[in-house]
């Protein structure tokens, strides 16, 4: 008993030393900093967590830092994440990434898979009458959120000119394609690849891809924020590319490859902002609001 009384001062007593010694060791110190992951669930946070898990074990070994997941919901949030500069690392869908570069610092590491594949599509139900993107014009329609590519930039852009009697904003991919099945708007965007994801949960609906966009959509990419320094950038990308291949494949990252090219998208978004000054209006016209010029006197 006496025994244990005096390890315990002893241990008390080294307690403010080891404290003291982290402190002054600025090297040291750096690997307790905490490393906030971003990602967009889609709803899916327990399947996010989960699929995060091994790279988020293998990244806190690799970097000596305590790592957390933090699951965003669609990109509205990862947006309010990112213009906050709050996420140090975000697995980022590409019209987020050319978001998250262009207005926010964030510096591009790594491609997620995807390159130079996906594609923005605009659908409606199989016996819609609806033959071309004129079509819409005054109905109903949904977008996904402000934020992604496939869902909203590349969509606005197409509609251009149009006037549409309202424009729903689905908080999911799959919430759009709900929509078009219950016939509550005419047409939705979301990408092709979702569109074949979630096409085979609604068994008694057949879709048609009304407009297929030209331009390829990049893939995602691995970012870091604007506080996380270059030595800590090169330390992070190494930990990402010493990854097992199956937690590259489960998170969805290309190693040892070159960012991709955000140029023309970055176009994109800055071109669609004042075309969708009124997008939340009843009616929604999709052009720029005319500035009346006084006449001179």
């Amino acid at each position: 008993m006496l025994l244990k009384m005096h390890s315990r001062r002893f241990f008390l007593f080294l307690l403010p030393v080891l404290w003291l010694l982290i402190a002054c060791n600025p090297t040291e110190n750096s690997t307790l900093k905490k490393l906030l992951v971003g990602v967009i669930s889609y709803g899916e946070e327990a399947r996010s967590l989960e699929q995060y898990a091994d790279l988020k074990d293998h990244l806190s070994v690799e970097l000596k830092s305590l790592v957390e997941l933090e699951p965003a919901l669609n990109e509205i949030q990862a947006i309010d994440q990112i213009e906050r500069q709050r996420w140090d690392l975000v697995f980022a869908p590409p019209g987020l990434a050319a978001i998250a570069i262009s207005q926010s610092e964030y510096v591009p590491l790594l491609p997620r898979e995807g390159g130079d594949q996906e594609r923005s599509v605009i659908v409606v139900r199989e016996d819609s009458p609806a033959q071309s993107i004129k079509d819409l014009a005054n109905q109903k329609i949904a977008l996904g959120q402000k934020g992604s590519a496939t869902g909203y930039y590349f969509p606005v852009f197409n509609l251009y000119g149009l006037t549409l009697a309202e424009i729903r904003f689905g908080s999911t991919p799959k919430q759009v394609l709900e929509w078009i099945d219950k016939g509550e708007v005419m047409a939705g965007a979301l990408s092709l690849a979702e569109l074949e994801q979630y096409r085979p949960d609604f068994q008694n609906t057949k879709f048609r891809v009304l407009f297929r966009d030209s331009h390829v959509v990049p893939s995602g990419a691995v970012l870091a924020g604007p506080e996380v320094d270059q030595e800590l950038q090169e330390r992070i990308v190494n930990a990402l590319e010493s990854a097992s291949p199956v937690t590259k494949r489960s998170v969805g990252y290309v190693s040892n490859a070159e960012p991709p090219d955000y140029e023309y998208l970055i176009k994109v978004v800055q071109r669609v902002q004042p075309i969708a000054q009124r997008i939340t209006a009843k009616p929604a016209p999709l052009y720029e609001e005319k500035v009346s010029v006084p006449t001179p006197q």
